[in-house]
């Protein structure tokens, strides 16, 4: 990760080093001689800082980046605070290290020296091995501590240059982390009782300590800090895995799971409580599982929803929180991943006034977020939309939202049967699973109504074979159904750093299976950077399978269905299979074809 620094002594003289630590003029002098600023950019910088109390304690660095000028040996970009560091870096002939919180053994490498050393110093210890200690720098013309560290740990020392603002953020945090989890893991657990109080719509306020005792303020960090650490990292779903002695964390992003931390497992079942408390759920039930949730706000402002989770394993509590965030639900229908004509087919199935639609796939295929951003579309001030859901995914205000209570016999037939009497203009059903809710979402459809749903199959032409065997009629099938949409998520390159690749033409004719789609002029694949943390991939996109239920394709829809000649008259009629769908995506240079193989239905 870093080249081996001479361990004894300091560097040689150098005009950013006479005084070890930055100074200003030192520094902008450095920048304007490397053509980085001009002189007019240095004075700016001074002035800023006799006009701003405080400024003069920040980092040179930090200083001039503060001011957002442009680099003069590239006049197109901006001098960013990361720019600056690399320069820096250059200057010291040390590495850049763009800090990824995710990859450091937080536990180990604050054991290394003490947070006061650190501090004085404004060193970060970011990788240990028996060897050799890796600590990262903002100050690298400073080496006062390097001897004397490299004699009491008698490992090697080796030193990276990382952006001040991370040095300092994570100086803060991951001492103050630890200190937590080692004086909760010290702390008597106090055992508090939980209320069963059906609430969606608390709002949560992180760190502050109103439902638990004083005792329990490390907790509460540690909580704190998780929740804000998984938005920022783009976690959708956060996973507390219990195990004998250490006890796991874990974040999936991008659909792929990331181990993040590790607690010990006293301390987790602290953890698990205190986030049962926040979820409104049964502290002292640890035997069954139970379903919370905890609204709540990021670092940023924004209200972020979590659903929680419980089961019990065999070391303890297993929690898992999925997280939803509220601005998902107001993309435009384009930045779902659906192409032009996608769009246009889609609008016409969900903006008739009745019918119903229904949208296919495994979980976490992204129906949810399909059905809420047509809803959130649909909901305007003269409708009256209606949701049956189990359980409640997101609470909208634009919505009448019901979840379904298995307790007191309220499943998805006995609320589309209760909307019904709820003068409703859209209704939104959260799965079809028996042949009771599929007759009340027929019957809601033949009074006039529009009803959206899911169902579990792995494209759109086996929904109809799924009506069947769940023992709709055909001929209400017929009348009532008006598109199916069968969907997958697929991670998209890192639009930073995705580089051209050639096309592995076997793998193009695979994915095209006897559909021979031209294979792309330019081909892309993942490289890996700093934005999405050497993956090569950041963020998902959807491909899209969409069938209408045009009148060839309705006079098909018999009992004794034959599915292959139906899905050939829906290609006769228009219909792209997923596969095409993931092709197109391919070839505009969003994804790649190992990508979209992963989550597409097997071919027969």
């Amino acid at each position: 990760m870093a080249s081996v620094t001479q361990l004894p002594g300091a560097p040689k003289p150098h005009a950013l080093g006479l005084h070890r630590r930055l100074d200003l003029d030192e520094t902008l002098a450095a920048l304007i001689g490397d053509g980085l600023l001009t002189e007019a950019d240095a004075k700016r910088v001074r002035a800023d800082i006799r006009t701003t109390r405080g400024r003069s304690e920040l980092h040179p660095l930090v200083l001039v980046s503060n001011l957002k000028l442009v680099d003069h040996r590239q006049p197109d970009k901006p001098l960013s605070l990361e720019v600056l560091t690399q320069w820096l870096a250059a200057k010291a002939g040390l590495p850049y290290l763009k800090i990824d919180p995710m990859k450091i053994d937080v536990a180990s490498v604050t054991q290394v020296v003490s947070h006061a050393y650190a501090q004085r110093y404004r060193i970060l210890p970011v990788a240990v091995s028996e060897m050799q200690v890796v600590f990262a720098t903002s100050e690298p013309f400073d080496a006062r501590w390097m001897a004397d560290l490299g004699h009491i740990l008698r490992r090697d020392i080796q030193r990276v240059v990382a952006s001040p603002l991370d040095v300092n953020r994570y100086l803060a945090e991951w001492w103050s982390v630890q200190r937590s989890i080692q004086r909760a893991k010290d702390a008597k657990n106090d055992v508090h009782d939980g209320r069963a109080i059906l609430n969606f719509e608390q709002l949560v306020e992180l760190g502050k300590t109103g439902e638990v005792g004083a005792d329990d303020r490390h907790v509460v960090h540690i909580v704190d800090w998780l929740l804000q650490y998984a938005f920022e990292q783009r976690a959708s779903d956060i996973h507390l895995e219990p195990r004998r002695d250490m006890s796991n964390m874990r974040f999936r992003i991008d659909g792929v799971m990331h181990k993040v931390f590790e607690l010990p497992t006293p301390v987790m079942t602290a953890v698990t409580s205190r986030i049962k408390i926040l979820g409104r759920m049964d502290v002292a039930e640890k035997r069954r599982p139970q379903d919370g949730r905890i609204k709540t706000r990021s670092q940023g402002g924004r209200e972020v929803e979590l659903r929680l989770s419980t089961m019990p394993t065999a070391f303890g509590e297993k929690v898992v929180m999925r997280i939803f965030d509220p601005d998902i639900v107001v993309k435009e229908f384009r930045q779902l991943g659906f192409s032009p004509s996608e769009e246009t087919v889609w609008r016409e199935m969900v903006e008739r006034p009745h019918g119903i639609v229904l949208v296919t796939g495994p979980t976490g295929s992204g129906k949810t977020t399909t059905l809420y951003s047509t809803l959130k579309h649909l909901a305007t001030p003269d409708l009256n939309v209606c949701t049956v859901e189990d359980p409640i995914e997101m609470v909208s205000p634009e919505f009448n939202q019901m979840q379904v209570h298995a307790a007191i016999d309220l499943d998805f037939a006995a609320g589309v049967r209760t909307l019904l009497r709820q003068d409703p203009d859209i209704i939104m059903v959260g799965e079809i699973r028996d042949l009771e809710t599929a007759q009340m979402a027929v019957q809601a459809s033949l009074t006039g109504h529009l009803v959206l749903s899911t169902l579990h199959t792995n494209d759109a032409p086996s929904a109809l074979t799924r009506l069947l065997d769940l023992g709709v009629p055909n001929y209400l099938i017929q009348s009532t159904l008006t598109g199916i949409v069968a969907q997958r998520l697929v991670r998209t390159l890192c639009p930073h750093c995705k580089a051209e690749a050639p096309l592995d033409v076997q793998a193009w004719a695979a994915l095209t299976h006897r559909w021979h789609l031209a294979p792309p002029a330019k081909n892309y694949g993942p490289k890996g950077c700093l934005e999405c943390r050497k993956t090569g991939f950041l963020g998902r996109t959807g491909i899209y399978e969409m069938l209408r239920i045009t009148p060839a394709v309705r006079a098909l829809i018999q009992p004794d269905m034959n599915l292959a000649k139906l899905t050939e008259t829906a290609y006769a009629e228009g219909m792209q299979p997923l596969r095409a769908s993931a092709a197109a995506q391919v070839a505009r240079g969003v994804t790649t074809i190992p990508e979209v193989i992963n989550v597409l239905p097997p071919t027969d």
